[in-house]
């Protein structure tokens, strides 16, 4: 994907991995397998999203209020790239998901940039995926 601000926005997809905190693969954090992964085949970029609390398809609760800590709290996988992209890394996530949900959704791409050096960033804004 080129970088810039695409006029018109340019069709891509969102892959969004939901796992736990605990999960891992090959004695590493799955999260950070998938991420490691993600590079590996050269995608746009990922980013990693810590949940507070959530619970899945065991209905089973997981929070990170102070008198009870969990070590298996919500861990979203973002991933924004062209969907021939996108699909070279599905095949890895059948293999490495053993539980979670995966989502796919279509959207567009305005800006695709990195912050160049001595430019402004939005006090207080989220960082877009893939920065």
């Amino acid at each position: 994907m080129e970088h810039g601000i695409f006029d018109p926005p340019r069709p891509a997809h969102r892959l969004t991995i939901y796992v736990g905190e605990g999960d891992k693969w090959h004695g590493r954090p799955l999260y950070e397998a998938i991420v490691l992964k993600a590079r590996e085949l050269h995608l746009s970029g990922a980013t990693v999203l810590r949940g507070p609390m959530g619970f899945g398809a065991n209905s089973r609760v997981h929070t990170a209020k102070i008198l009870r800590l969990s070590e298996d709290l919500p861990m979203l996988i973002e991933i924004v790239d062209a969907p021939e992209k996108i699909a070279t890394l599905l095949p890895h996530l059948r293999a490495m998901v053993g539980g979670g949900l995966v989502t796919l959704e279509d959207v567009r791409v305005l800006l695709y940039s990195p912050t160049q050096p001595g430019s402004p960033t939005p006090a207080g804004g989220p960082t877009p995926p893939g920065r």
